[in-house]
């Protein structure tokens, strides 16, 4: 990585866009105004510069799938760092304990050491087993109720950072108080919960959604379910933006509700591969028409890269600068990451640079400049 390297164009801080350069190395050094502006337009002929994107739900790419352990993980973060990923969780499927802690070692030396090439794998989201059988989704049926030792079992091969409840489950309430207690971020998903059980978990310390709208109970007027517990009392949720997981409609209803709606990919192995057969944990999907799905025509994660949940983000309305936020900054704050998810001295150089039609043309993790080939 050389040292003291500079962009220029139009960038994106924390105070609003700034035309100018900045300067780093493994960390942002200093921006410099050529003049502070009110929004992204400029000249025709700038780039934008953004933070890096981060995406807290990722279970494959390249053919690789999180759950094969080997060098699958690698793989992944070098794919998701050619669309535009600085940082990732690496996320698991449910499975028997042993799948878990063979692909939880597996995970472990990427999150202790980023391979060149690679977005930072900051550790492990478990989605599930404790989820409802009932609401599997793509998921296997290895679901089970979970307990805080199985937790600290699984937490010493690699780091948890994020986990996905079903809070309804038999004991489940007072799991994700333990959870919380440990410092642990808790999501609600893959369930059959009552609104009021939703209440009750976030009322516990759950402090978000997986995959919001997919996996969970729907919202009626008379029973709001799962959804109306997440847009009326939630600060953080994931969203899928790829257009078909959500409608752009239901997207935007769920930004007016919950302040801080961030975008992850849930991509599978299919992400950046051609049309064919593929497999999610140890179950087998298919890739066509731009989607994932299980033999039944279940949705089973995605394709989607975070470059393009920006363009989709823009493309049914969003601002500029309100897109770059959930696709990155409220992620970070919701992991607690002051020196990433933002553009200031101090922060990692973790950064895009994109042109005017929002195509990547540089990325940079903690400085590294990424070769984009094959991307």
């Amino acid at each position: 990585m050389s040292l003291h390297q500079q962009v220029q164009g139009q960038i994106l801080t924390p105070q609003g866009w700034v035309a100018g350069s900045l300067s780093f190395d493994e960390k942002i050094q200093a921006i410099s105004a050529d003049g502070t502006i009110a929004d992204a337009a400029g000249s025709e002929n700038s780039h934008y510069i953004l933070p890096g994107f981060i995406d807290l739900h990722v279970h494959g790419a390249g053919g690789k799938d999180t759950m094969e352990a080997g060098d699958a993980v690698e793989v992944i973060a070098r794919k998701h760092a050619r669309h535009g990923t600085t940082s990732m969780l690496a996320t698991t499927m449910t499975a028997p304990l042993a799948d878990l802690e063979l692909a939880l070692q597996a995970i472990r030396p990427s999150v202790v050491k980023r391979s060149s090439g690679a977005a930072r794998v900051l550790g492990v989201h478990l989605e599930g087993p404790y989820i409802n059988p009932g609401k599997l989704g793509a998921q296997p049926d290895f679901a089970h109720t979970g307990s805080l030792d199985q937790v600290h079992h699984l937490n010493a091969i690699a780091p948890i950072k994020l986990i996905t409840v079903a809070p309804e489950m038999d004991g489940h309430l007072q799991l994700v108080r333990e959870l919380t207690a440990i410092g642990m971020q808790v999501q609600i998903g893959h369930t059959l919960g009552t609104y009021e059980e939703g209440k009750a978990a976030l009322e516990n310390g759950a402090t978000g959604f997986t995959h919001l709208y997919n996996a969970m109970s729907r919202l009626d007027h008379r029973a709001p379910g799962m959804v109306g517990a997440a847009l009326a009392h939630a600060q953080y949720s994931e969203i899928i933006p790829d257009l078909l997981h959500v409608h752009p409609g239901a997207i935007r209803a769920a930004m007016r509700a919950i302040p801080h709606l961030y975008c992850v990919t849930d991509s599978t192995a299919a992400s950046g591969m051609p049309d064919g057969q593929y497999m999610l944990g140890r179950q087998v999907v298919h890739k066509c028409l731009g989607g994932v799905r299980l033999e039944d025509g279940t949705l089973a994660g995605s394709t989607l890269t975070m470059d393009q949940a920006l363009r989709n983000l823009v493309s049914i309305g969003l601002e500029l600068e309100d897109a770059s936020k959930r696709v990155s900054t409220y992620a970070a704050d919701y992991l607690g990451l002051n020196e990433r998810g933002r553009l200031q001295a101090g922060s990692y150089a973790d950064l895009v640079v994109l042109d005017r039609q929002l195509n990547l043309i540089a990325v940079y993790v903690e400085g590294e400049k990424i070769d984009l080939a094959d991307a």
